[in-house]
């Protein structure tokens, strides 16, 4: 099962992207690793999601040679646009955690 929402991928892959350059089978691995296995995605999830963050104008893939001669990757940065949007979604995902954590809480007022 991937818990993962549409939007949340995208706020992920945003975050992973800004951290540093990276290609689709990294940001996968990257984003399983960080998440402690919870989310892993799949190429039919991954690769459309980066598609869409592309022609939204909020990554940008260029390919780069693979060390050792194979393939060339398509590594992903994130464009000025894209750091504006991820911040605006952090800013919509604390509001959400929050709101999601004060209905939880097993404190009472």
């Amino acid at each position: 099962m991937n818990p993962l929402k549409s939007g949340t991928i995208d706020l992920v892959i945003l975050a992973a992207v800004q951290e540093q350059p990276r290609y689709g089978l990294e940001l996968a691995q990257h984003i399983g690793t960080r998440s402690g296995g919870l989310f892993e995605l799949s190429e039919g999830t991954l690769y459309p999601a980066l598609l869409r963050l592309s022609r939204a104008g909020l990554i940008e893939g260029q390919w780069h040679p693979t060390p050792g001669g194979g393939s060339p990757r398509k590594v992903y940065t994130l464009t000025d646009s894209g750091g504006q949007e991820l911040e605006r979604r952090r800013g919509e995902w604390q509001k959400l955690q929050a709101a999601v954590n004060a209905l939880i809480s097993r404190r009472f007022a």
